[in-house]
Parts: structure tokens; sequence; C-alpha cells
């Protein structure tokens, strides 16, 4: 490792580096690209949050907004209107990488309506609009990782749809993530579809575990208990991590990878700090291994080429110690498995309060921009 260029250093242990954020003003202030240049950022992706961040408020929006209000466009037409058009252009921008790099990355996600996160039919009839909307090969439609998500995110890729499967929390979900894409592509494989034109990732958020399992720590109280804090987040990408070699090595994968099909990638979500008594770029510095996906706000990026501490695969073999801390919180009395229910509430809750206030606030730029 060169210790000079950290992002660099990333890179070589094969972390993939992309930004969680996008708006039209990075696209067309060059910023993006600028990113894509100096800080090796080799894909995006996107939730509700941040194009209700951007698009609320944006300026580089207004132009828009004002030929949505001429043509009469609700607010739930104009914001897929403008989130997909900067998918679509970012997707442009990522194109020459994407060609590059035999369609690894290059990678630009978009999200179902969040309020779908239930209905297994509503996600994917909208997850095949927004396909043909977006109309990109290097496109990723995000479908989160709930009980009803699983079948659309199965329908999605057997369609030849490539799919970011999101708000993923435990290893136990994980397995049933990687299930419901391997019957995906066997089904894509039964109906005639090119497995190698059909990608996805499988987006496991890390920071969010430390946050409820440190403030159920603080509760419990013992020493024993506190000094558990900071422990679960890393211990459980790492499990995660554990159950993808594990399925990645089996009969089914090495048939479908014999049909020409290219593996799931774990990508880590959530890696900015929550806690300001934890070093700001742990998050990413402790969950490197080849093939894997670091996506990060810009903050968290710059904050990794600047003091990152990249020092090689820090997950590889790693499971047993990661499963005895898991034992070790389930024995001070820490429910994992209703750490990880409240997680994946909570996730689909946010997302939907964001995406409800952004169609509120176009709405009103909308009347406004009537007069």
């Amino acid at each position: 490792m060169s210790g000079t260029d950290r992002l660099a250093d990333l890179v070589a242990a094969g972390v993939s580096i992309w930004l969680d954020d996008l708006s039209r003003e990075r696209l067309e202030s060059g910023g993006l690209a600028g990113l894509v240049r100096d800080l090796h950022v080799s894909g995006v992706t996107t939730n509700p949050t941040i194009f209700a961040a951007a698009i609320a408020h944006g300026a580089a929006y207004d132009g828009r907004l004002r030929e949505l209000a001429a043509a009469g466009a609700d607010a739930s037409a104009a914001v897929r209107e403008l989130t997909t058009a900067d998918v679509r252009d970012a997707a442009d921008l990522f194109r020459p990488l994407h060609e590059r790099t035999g369609g690894v990355d290059g990678r630009v996600s978009i999200e179902v309506d969040p309020r779908l996160a239930r209905d297994t039919a509503g996600t994917v009839a909208e997850a095949r609009q927004l396909w043909r909307t977006v109309a990109r090969p290097n496109a990723f439609v995000k479908i989160p990782a709930t009980e009803e998500g699983l079948p659309a995110v199965t329908a999605a890729l057997a369609e030849g749809i490539s799919v970011n499967v999101t708000l993923i929390f435990s290893p136990e979900r994980y397995r049933a993530v990687v299930d419901a894409f391997l019957t995906g592509l066997e089904r894509a494989r039964a109906g005639g579809h090119d497995l190698a034109g059909i990608a996805s990732v499988a987006s496991f958020f890390v920071s969010r575990v430390d946050t409820e399992v440190d403030r159920r720590l603080e509760a419990i109280g013992t020493e024993e208990a506190r000094a558990l804090r900071g422990q679960a987040a890393i211990a459980n990408a790492r499990l995660a991590y554990a159950v993808h070699e594990e399925l990645f090595a089996g009969d089914r994968w090495r048939a479908l990878a014999g049909a020409g099909a290219r593996p799931q990638r774990p990508l880590w979500a959530s890696t900015s700090v929550k806690n300001p008594g934890y070093r700001d770029t742990r998050y990413v510095d402790e969950l490197v291994a080849p093939g894997v996906v670091s996506t990060m706000p810009e903050r968290t990026l710059r904050a990794v080429a600047d003091h990152g501490r990249i020092n090689g695969d820090t997950i590889t073999g790693l499971g047993r110690p990661a499963q005895e801390v898991f034992d070790r919180l389930t024995a001070v009395g820490v429910d994992l498995d209703e750490v990880f229910r409240v997680l994946e509430d909570e996730g689909v809750a946010a997302f939907e309060r964001s995406w409800v206030t952004l169609l509120e606030a176009v709405a009103a730029r909308l009347a406004k921009a009537r007069g």
C-alpha cells in the first residue's frame, strides 16, 4: 500500500468506491466528474433522502420545474421526471468507465417509491417502469430487502432488470437476498436472457447497527455491556461477507456462473459515522475485501482520502471472531433479531418520510411556478 493515495490503495485492495449522493448541481457543475477523475469514484447510489435534499431546494431544478408546471405535471410525475433525468445523465457520465470495467462499475442506482416497500406487485411494476424510463445498461433499480421486496427482486432479475437490493441489516436476511438473486437468475436463464447483462449488488447497512446496539448496551449499563460498544456493525458486516463466501462457492452459483452470470457484490452502505467518538473512516477501513463496493457520502470519501487506514483485506477469515462478538452481545441481553426488525422498520419509515417531504416540496414549487 502506497500510503500517499489512500483511495487508490482502497481500489487496489479490490474495493469499488461509489458516491452516495447525486444532484443536478453535481452534474452541471462538473463536481461529479471531478470526483471520478480525482478521487477514484466509480459509481453512484441514491435514495429518497438524497433526492429530497437535492430537489426540494436546488436552484438547478428551477428551469425544468417551470417547464413541468407549464405542462400540468403533478408532484409525483415531476419527481419521477427529475430523478430519472439525473440518473440517466449520471449513467451517461459513467458509461465509458462502465465499458472499461466490463460492466462491473460505472453503475448508478435509483430506488422504487419507498411507500411500496411492503407491496410486491407494486414494486415489480415500478421497477419495470424505472428500468424502461432510465433505459441505460449501467443503471440499477433499488428494491428494499423486506419480506415483500424479496420476491420482487427475483421477478425483476428474471426479466433482465439489474437490481440493487437495499436496506439489508442482518446476515440472515442477506442469505434470503442471495437466494432471491439466484432464483431470479435461474428464471432469467430459463427465459432466454443473457445472464452476463444482468448485474446486482446487495446493500448492507452498517453504521445504523452500531447506533441501535450501542443504545441498548448503554441501557443495560453493565461494564461488560459497555465494553461491547462499537463492535456490532463491523462484526455484522463480516458475518454477511462470510455468507457471501459460502453461497457463492455453492453448486447453484457455479451452474449460473457457467452460464455467464455475474456474482452479486456486497455493498457497504451507511458508512458515515454517527457517533463522533468513533474514527470517521472506520466503516470503510474495517470492511475491505476484494469484490465489494463501499458507498460513501462526500464527507466520508474525503476523510478516507485524507487519513483513512487502508491495510489490505480486513474481512476475509474473520467470520468466527465476528460471531463471537454476536455471542457476547446476546449474552449481555441484546436481542439482535429485534434490533434488525427495528432497523428495517425505521429505514423504510425514514425513506417514506423523505419521499413525502419531497413530493410536498415539489408540489409547492410547481404551484409557485404556475403563479
